[in-house]
């Protein structure tokens, strides 16, 4: 094989390489971007329910929600199970902002699993939520 044709495919292999790190990068972006949406959303929606839920009414969906959870085979989540009933004790409106922020930050901070997991929290919340308040 001449030294032209492997510098041929060597360039060719290295922009292949090149466009499936561009397209690996781009998609990783779009992720942060949608993560970073979906989780200023739902920061929209817990603040508007805490101030206008009752506490009874909070407790009621995180024991929905942590359900769900469990029901789908979630339930390796102590410490979320923990900071939740920690926050449910704590009537400081703050308390709930922070245990949002925390699990949030836990969940979407390391590796693809997580990821995953964490999507699946998401859509369980929205679930849990619909089947709370239905649409009209």
């Amino acid at each position: 094989m001449s030294d032209q044709t492997k510098n041929n495919e060597w360039d060719s292999l290295w922009q292949e390489y090149t466009k499936s790190l561009e397209n690996w990068k781009s998609l990783f972006e779009q992720i942060q971007n949608a993560s970073k949406d979906m989780q200023s959303k739902f920061n929209g929606v817990w603040d508007k329910a805490n101030v206008e839920s009752s506490a009874e009414t909070m407790k009621l969906f995180g024991e929905n929600w942590q359900k769900s959870l469990n029901d789908v085979g979630m339930n390796s989540f102590k410490e979320f199970s923990e900071n939740w009933q920690k926050a449910l004790n704590d009537t400081n409106a703050s308390t709930f902002k922070q245990f949002a922020e925390q699990w949030q930050k836990t969940l979407s901070s390391s590796g693809l699993e997580q990821m995953n997991v964490y999507g699946e929290m998401m859509k369980k919340f929205a679930e849990t939520w619909t089947s709370m308040w239905p649409k009209s």
